[in-house]
């Protein structure tokens, strides 16, 4: 079975807390394998190819984030596409122009295992044991009431095919490195 990579953003509020060690940590300690790590100053051109203008994908983030409105009995006129969009509009706002510690971590289901580590996108509902069930307790009624994204420490790839895309994004090839990590096989082998 072949590995797979994943790409994580320490955000600014996790560089300011002093916790980018600790979320190294945690995914060194689940086995995986840093292939990438370097601090960045991204622009807007950066992370808007990081956060595509893709219609569909914006008009699924809001048609989840009306619903959600809808069961606290908030009401809006404004279209999925448009909550979408603004939501996007946040996102790039908050990262450009911002440190950010960008990593490339190698493993088995290194996308779905990264999500898990990192806990659910709003802290308030991570579970205990996560990055941000553990370290935040941030959540969407703040975000709303302050007009801005949810502050939840870091970003993880969602899907392998937006890891892939994102990676590119962050780092060039000559910036992620093969090597052999002496405890990957303990915790893929019974032979020691």
């Amino acid at each position: 079975m072949k590995t797979e990579q994943t790409l994580i953003l320490a955000k600014q509020d996790s560089i300011h807390r002093g916790l980018v060690g600790e979320i190294i940590r945690r995914f060194e300690q689940k086995g995986m394998k840093l292939v990438g790590l370097k601090l960045v100053i991204p622009t807007a051109d950066m992370v808007g190819r990081h956060y595509p203008d893709d219609d569909a994908m914006w008009t699924i983030t809001g048609e989840r984030t009306i619903e959600t409105w809808k069961e606290k009995g908030r009401e809006t006129d404004e279209t999925p596409l448009q909550v979408g969009k603004r939501i996007r509009d946040w996102n790039i706002n908050s990262l450009t122009g911002h440190p950010v510690i960008a990593m490339c971590f190698e493993g088995y289901h290194a996308v779905e295992v990264g999500r898990k580590i990192v806990g659910h996108t709003e802290p308030r509902q991570a579970l205990p044991g996560t990055i941000r069930g553990d370290l935040s307790v941030e959540s969407y009624d703040l975000a709303d009431f302050y007009k801005r994204p949810l502050i939840n420490l870091v970003h993880a790839a969602g899907k392998q095919h937006e890891a892939e895309r994102e990676i590119k994004v962050w780092f060039k090839d000559d910036e992620l490195f093969d090597y052999t990590k002496r405890d990957f096989k303990m915790f893929h082998s019974f032979d020691q």
